[in-house]
Protein backbone atom coordinates (compact mmCIF):
# COMPACT_ATOMS: atom_id res chain seq x y z
CA UNK A 1 0.00 0.00 0.00
CA UNK A 2 2.51 2.25 0.93
CA UNK A 3 4.65 1.50 -2.21
CA UNK A 4 1.74 2.49 -4.53
CA UNK A 5 1.30 5.70 -2.57
CA UNK A 6 5.06 6.49 -3.09
CA UNK A 7 4.78 5.04 -7.09
CA UNK A 8 1.62 7.83 -7.20
CA UNK A 9 3.50 10.90 -6.45
CA UNK A 10 6.71 9.87 -7.79
CA UNK A 11 4.48 10.21 -11.27
CA UNK A 12 2.43 13.07 -9.99
CA UNK A 13 6.15 14.79 -9.96
CA UNK A 14 7.63 13.26 -13.17
CA UNK A 15 4.27 14.37 -14.99
CA UNK A 16 4.26 17.76 -13.23
CA UNK A 17 8.23 18.57 -14.42
CA UNK A 18 8.00 17.56 -18.08
CA UNK A 19 4.67 20.03 -18.45
CA UNK A 20 6.15 22.72 -16.38
CA UNK A 21 9.35 21.82 -19.19
CA UNK A 22 7.09 21.81 -22.16
CA UNK A 23 5.39 25.02 -21.35
CA UNK A 24 8.44 26.44 -20.38
CA UNK A 25 9.78 25.36 -24.25
CA UNK A 26 6.82 27.05 -25.65
CA UNK A 27 7.31 30.11 -23.94
CA UNK A 28 11.01 30.57 -25.19
CA UNK A 29 9.53 29.65 -28.77
CA UNK A 30 7.17 32.47 -28.27
CA UNK A 31 10.01 34.82 -26.80
CA UNK A 32 11.74 33.99 -29.94
CA UNK A 33 9.21 34.76 -32.35
CA UNK A 34 8.60 38.05 -31.00
CA UNK A 35 12.59 39.12 -31.08
CA UNK A 36 12.28 38.20 -35.08
CA UNK A 37 9.53 40.19 -35.62
CA UNK A 38 10.90 43.86 -37.13
CA UNK A 39 9.51 46.79 -34.88
CA UNK A 40 8.01 49.07 -36.40
CA UNK A 41 8.78 52.36 -34.35
CA UNK A 42 12.19 51.74 -34.48
CA UNK A 43 12.98 50.01 -37.71
CA UNK A 44 15.38 51.68 -40.98
CA UNK A 45 14.13 52.01 -44.46
CA UNK A 46 16.40 48.61 -45.01
CA UNK A 47 14.81 46.83 -42.46
CA UNK A 48 11.33 47.41 -43.65
CA UNK A 49 11.92 47.10 -47.19
CA UNK A 50 12.65 42.98 -46.41
CA UNK A 51 8.98 42.50 -45.34
CA UNK A 52 6.85 40.91 -48.41
CA UNK A 53 5.53 43.58 -50.35
CA UNK A 54 7.19 46.33 -49.04
CA UNK A 55 9.77 47.88 -51.12
CA UNK A 56 12.01 50.96 -50.44
CA UNK A 57 9.55 53.59 -51.28
CA UNK A 58 6.94 51.82 -49.20
CA UNK A 59 9.83 51.70 -46.35
CA UNK A 60 10.66 55.33 -46.88
CA UNK A 61 6.85 55.81 -46.43
CA UNK A 62 6.31 54.32 -43.10
CA UNK A 63 9.46 55.84 -41.87
CA UNK A 64 8.38 59.43 -43.31
CA UNK A 65 5.08 59.11 -41.72
CA UNK A 66 6.56 58.20 -38.14
CA UNK A 67 8.47 61.27 -38.32
CA UNK A 68 5.65 63.20 -38.81
CA UNK A 69 3.15 61.47 -36.41
CA UNK A 70 5.50 60.10 -33.94
CA UNK A 71 5.32 56.15 -32.92
CA UNK A 72 2.83 53.76 -33.79
CA UNK A 73 0.33 53.07 -30.83
CA UNK A 74 -0.77 50.05 -32.94
CA UNK A 75 0.18 47.60 -35.57
CA UNK A 76 -2.86 48.53 -37.16
CA UNK A 77 -2.09 52.11 -36.99
CA UNK A 78 0.42 51.21 -40.13
CA UNK A 79 -2.71 51.34 -42.28
CA UNK A 80 -2.60 54.97 -42.16
CA UNK A 81 0.86 55.09 -44.35
CA UNK A 82 0.03 55.78 -47.83
CA UNK A 83 0.67 52.28 -49.50
CA UNK A 84 -0.51 50.10 -47.29
CA UNK A 85 -3.62 48.56 -47.99
CA UNK A 86 -5.08 45.90 -46.00
CA UNK A 87 -3.86 43.18 -48.27
CA UNK A 88 0.05 44.15 -48.04
CA UNK A 89 -1.19 44.50 -44.03
CA UNK A 90 -2.24 41.29 -43.68
CA UNK A 91 1.05 39.82 -45.49
CA UNK A 92 3.21 41.22 -42.99
CA UNK A 93 1.18 41.78 -39.77
CA UNK A 94 2.25 38.63 -38.30
CA UNK A 95 5.90 39.77 -38.80
CA UNK A 96 5.45 43.34 -36.88
CA UNK A 97 6.24 44.74 -33.45
CA UNK A 98 5.65 47.94 -31.40
CA UNK A 99 8.81 47.59 -29.42
CA UNK A 100 9.23 47.83 -25.52
CA UNK A 101 9.16 51.35 -24.95
CA UNK A 102 5.49 52.45 -27.66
Amino acid sequence: MRKSIIRGICKTVIIAFAVSFLLGGISFAENQDIADRVNINEAAVKELAKLPGIGKKKAEAIVAYRDEHGKFNSIDDLKKVDGIGKKTFEKIKDQLALGTDS
